[in-house]
């Protein structure tokens, strides 16, 4: 995936987290496509929480295909962006939503099966990179070593440029800067977003 600069993120060049009404969002697809013209933006990412219909239906130069899956790395309840992915990969598509419920309701999701270390593999395979989303909220008492087990298992980036607005705000647990600091040490891709659910894009 493209380098993107904090510049870009930051001033809403770029926005890589985006939901629509595929899953729990409530925006249209083809409004989101044509806000993003209009507003200039560089790249959006539309990650649809466990499922990849709306790239099956719309393809832009502008859109990046991903996914924003609920996965458990041991005592943590994560969630897992895929970007750049090939949104036909079986083996991806087996960690996909098999019904609506699964990619709306939060305590339908909580129960996710998935295992971290076999869909870090499939995102790869499908020809992505996979980035944790939000990471400030992850209830990890070691941080820096949550990280590294996550490195470990092939882990490619960290959504280091987010606002943690809403309930996100409540339930972060480490800094902003701690994250960026943690991204830098390790090489990560630093990548961001806005975690959009409402209709208009900034």
């Amino acid at each position: 995936m493209k380098n993107f600069t904090k510049e870009d993120f930051l001033n809403n060049k770029v926005n890589l987290h985006i939901h629509t009404d595929f899953s729990d969002g409530k925006a249209d697809v083809f409004d989101i496509l044509r806000q993003a013209r209009e507003k200039g933006y560089k790249k959006i990412a539309i990650c649809d929480h466990n499922t990849v219909e709306a790239h099956k239906l719309v393809k832009d130069d502008i859109l990046i295909p991903a996914v924003e899956f609920d996965v458990w790395c041991g005592y943590v309840f994560m969630h897992l962006l895929a970007y750049n992915i090939d949104v036909n990969n079986a083996e991806l598509l087996s960690f996909c939503a098999k019904s609506k419920k699964e990619t709306e309701l939060d305590i339908v999701r909580i129960f996710s099966k998935r295992d971290i270390k076999k869909l870090i593999n499939a995102i790869h395979n499908a020809g992505g990179i996979a980035v944790l989303a939000h990471p400030a909220c992850c209830w990890a008492v070691n941080f820096e070593g949550f990280i590294k087990k996550l490195i470990s298992y092939g882990l490619d980036g960290l959504e280091v440029y987010y606002p943690y607005k809403r309930h996100r705000g409540i339930i972060k647990f480490h800094k902003a800067e701690t994250v960026e600091k943690i991204a830098d040490k390790y090489h990560l891709i630093k990548t961001g977003g806005s975690d959009l659910h409402g209709e208009y894009l900034f």
